[in-house]
């Protein structure tokens, strides 16, 4: 590579927006999707980057239509078993800083990006659903799977107990978002003609997004039902009284 191709590849690298799933993959593959993995879950810096549409997009990658949608070859068994290390490493991190350094930790001012609701938000999935299942269920809420993991340690959930629901919500999301990009590849080439992809990827990505909160969605309901099923009977006791 000569010296004016590796200042155009040093520029667009500079100039890759982190939001963009297919600019990142195409980028760092492999290394881009653990990297982003660890950091989202572990880092409270982190909880901006595209965590389900990067999974969604590298199982597209590993699919043999990968060039065709990405542009981009991955291979799927190193994902499959790579990606949920990487998001489980990265949680266990934000429960630790959390044990570790405690409510100081979130002692900031608001910024543009760092905002005391996100931290108010994980908190509230916590008491509303217990541990357990908030650390489940907290994988397919952006933002909120990082913010999570550092109020589990600030609330005292013990490591052991996190650890294994860390692992369990870990490879639900990453392999389940992996699988179902790997397996739908197909299906989008044959409903989008490729030279279109582009146009069409990024709704499509939100889809599966949406697709994935659907746990949340349900939990959600019920919460409500509940709440309805409470104030229901607490009135037919106090007519009765």
């Amino acid at each position: 590579m000569d010296t004016a191709e590796k200042t155009r590849a040093l520029s667009d690298t500079l100039s890759l927006n982190p939001l963009d799933a297919k600019g990142l993959l195409k980028t760092f593959g492999l290394a881009g999707v653990w990297v982003i993995m660890f950091a989202e879950t572990g880092l409270m810096v982190g909880f901006f980057l595209p965590g389900d549409s990067l999974l969604f997009l590298a199982g597209i990658a590993a699919s043999p239509v990968a060039k065709e949608i990405v542009g981009v070859q991955l291979p799927l068994p190193w994902l499959l078993l790579i990606t949920p290390i990487c998001a489980i490493a990265g949680a266990q991190l934000g429960h630790w800083l959390g044990a570790r350094y405690g409510r100081p930790l979130f002692a900031r001012p608001n910024s543009r990006v760092f905002k005391k609701e996100y931290v108010d938000k994980a908190e509230y999935y916590f008491n509303k659903y217990g541990p357990a299942k908030a650390v489940v269920l907290a994988r397919f809420i952006p933002i909120v799977r990082t913010f999570l993991n550092p109020v589990a340690g600030v609330l005292e959930m013990p490591a052991r107990q996190f650890l294994l629901w860390n692992v369990i919500g870990g490879l639900l999301w990453t392999d389940g978002i992996l699988l179902a990009g790997w397996a739908l590849a197909r299906q989008i080439t044959n409903v989008i003609p490729p030279e279109k992809i582009d146009s069409y990827i990024i709704p499509v990505t939100l889809l599966i997004v949406l697709i994935s909160a659907i746990p949340i969605m349900i939990e959600v309901g019920r919460g409500y039902a509940n709440r309805r099923r409470s104030k229901t009977t607490a009135a037919t006791r106090h007519d009765e009284v």
